[in-house]
């Protein structure tokens, strides 16, 4: 498995275990946490005007076309098709008795109009959440090299999860591994998450706050501190005398708690094992038997050229060398 990494707006990609999530000493944690922020705080906090804009929770039906959309997509990006022929073509698919085809038609409209789809997401915020937007427009950046077709598989993978009635703490671990594997900036990335509709004013804060202390405290520490796990163990008192908001069960604390001072992955791979959780998908790899056919064309041209060089060679002329000249050079 590659090494996680963090990536910031900048590109700089440095190893998630140098830096982010470094090791912290087992006598230096501080299990006693300040309790969730209050409404006052809340509101100015950074990222707090996200709340009045936040999506509104759909219905199952709504992200089970939602995940049939960004998986065609996914599937049939290699097609060489235009992505406006792939929207009209799922736009017949999918079911009319929802709100996703008007989407798609606002879809392929900024699409002709801008020729991209992340500020049609971003204006349709009350259907699609702000993490759906946030992962199109990053594929849609020049900046990184995170591709539109892994984009889609995540979406339908989320989407898919979000139909379940997907729980605040699985879908915050799968949108921060997302983040994390594809090396995309944490700032937006945690921003976008806390204006999801899913996590209440408790969730919302959590994940601003934890954005501040990416690279301070390991991430197993914050999830643990805020489970039941901790509030059993008496590790969830905040000085005041006041228990912090408990926004994990008592099953992620555990797990947290066993994987301190280790490598992030394992954490997720935990999580993914024991709960249930989905995990990101891989990129495709190539195929290698594609690539024969064409790095065999390029070997068979060369050759062609080589065997032209030796038949001048063998004539009374020899090779003629001022094709091989530029404009103004001697011989051209």
């Amino acid at each position: 498995m590659a090494p996680l990494s963090r990536g910031r707006s900048s590109g700089r990609c440095v190893p998630w275990n140098e830096g982010l999530f470094g090791p912290v000493p087992a006598d230096s944690i501080t299990l006693r946490r300040s309790p969730a922020l209050p409404q006052a705080a809340r509101q100015s906090a950074p990222g707090a005007h996200l709340e009045p804009q936040k999506a509104s929770l759909q219905q199952p039906e709504e992200y089970i076309e939602q995940a049939h959309l960004f998986r065609a997509l996914a599937e049939r990006t290699s097609s060489a098709l235009p992505v406006q022929e792939l929207l009209q073509t799922v736009r017949q698919e999918v079911l009319v008795t929802t709100r996703l085809p008007h989407a798609i038609d606002f879809l392929l409209a900024e699409l002709n109009h801008a020729g991209t789809m992340g500020t049609a997401m971003r204006r349709l915020g009350h259907y699609f959440a702000p993490f759906q937007t946030f992962l199109v427009e990053a594929a849609e950046s020049d900046e990184g090299r995170f591709d539109m077709q892994r984009a889609m598989a995540i979406l339908s993978r989320e989407a898919r999860f979000r139909a379940e009635q997907a729980l605040p703490a699985g879908l915050f671990f799968f949108q921060f591994e997302a983040v994390a594997r594809c090396r995309l900036s944490y700032d937006k990335g945690l921003e976008a998450m806390a204006g999801d509709p899913v996590y209440d004013a408790d969730w919302s804060a959590w994940i601003l706050a934890v954005r501040h202390r990416l690279g301070i405290v390991d991430l197993a520490d914050l999830v643990y501190v805020y489970s039941e796990y901790a509030r059993q163990r008496g590790h969830a008192e905040a000085p005041e005398g006041k228990d912090v908001a408990v926004l994990f069960g008592e099953r992620e604390g555990r797990i947290a708690l066993a994987n301190r001072r280790r490598e992030p992955a394992y954490f997720f791979s935990a999580l993914q094992r024991q709960l249930g959780y989905p995990s990101i998908p891989e990129p495709p790899r190539p195929d290698a038997v594609t690539e024969l056919i064409p790095k065999l064309t390029r070997q068979i041209e060369k050759l062609e050229v080589r065997m032209k060089l030796l038949e001048d060679e063998q004539r009374e002329k020899g090779i003629d060398l001022s094709k091989f000249f530029g404009p103004g050079q001697p011989g051209g």
